[in-house]
């Protein structure tokens, strides 16, 4: 699974890693994104602007918006068969962009698991695969929600999880943005683990443990 992620660059940063997309002014950098937090990413509504999602998905069937915390990720492999994901999937996919994930690591003979911050080789900004909904509640408010898609894992992270976020390059970015629905045998293909040559993991510190700590000091070596 993803159960946590970065995001550290500052709007201008952001910007140059993805001058096809438009950001909202004043978001800040982000080293703990937890579930039911926000989460920047760009919808295919076909405007090409980034917003803020709660993370964990809130299907427009649900009685209350609690089940977000449920449903932070998607399968890739049942995505087209899972009554809370098939129809973002074909209607309603999105890309949440990140620097980085954290994975827990299981230790022989340790109880605690140790922390890693997975990210690009590069340094750069990426775009993992997702999907959105709009939740209506009774008192006439919205909640846009958005979960993260995922697959096998890579050579790299299969030593430290069984599950990695799909990161999409960016010449898929078209079609998985397409506005048009779109049948799950062309989008299925593009759900593939990224290359674990292009990317690097490390032990970090605990103190991403607790979602209320939100700071560069996270992502010290451990």
């Amino acid at each position: 699974m993803c159960g946590r992620f970065t995001l550290t660059l500052d709007p201008d940063e952001l910007q140059q890693a993805f001058p096809q997309f438009t950001f909202p002014a004043g978001f800040r950098p982000r080293y703990n994104i937890a579930p039911t937090q926000p989460a920047l990413a760009v919808p295919n509504d076909g405007t090409g602007r980034a917003g803020f999602f709660t993370w964990g998905l809130v299907p427009s069937w649900a009685k209350d918006p609690s089940i977000a915390s449920r449903l932070i990720n998607a399968r890739a492999e049942t995505l087209a068969e899972k009554p809370s994901f098939r129809s973002a999937f074909k209607y309603r996919r999105c890309l949440v962009l990140a620097d980085g994930f954290f994975e827990w690591q299981a230790q022989a003979g340790q109880k605690g698991k140790v922390p890693h911050h997975i990210s690009l080789l590069s340094g750069l900004p990426f775009a993992m695969a997702g999907l959105w909904e709009n939740w209506n509640s009774p008192d006439g408010s919205a909640i846009r929600s958005c979960t993260i898609v995922t697959t096998q894992p890579n050579a790299l992270t299969a030593g430290i999880h069984n599950r990695m976020p799909v990161i999409l390059p960016p010449e898929a970015f078209k079609a998985w943005l397409d506005p048009a629905p779109r049948l799950a045998e062309g989008l299925l293909p593009l759900l593939a683990p990224y290359p674990a040559g292009a990317m690097t993991a490390r032990p970090v510190s605990t103190l991403v443990n607790s979602p209320a700590n939100d700071r560069p000091e996270i992502l010290l070596p451990a």
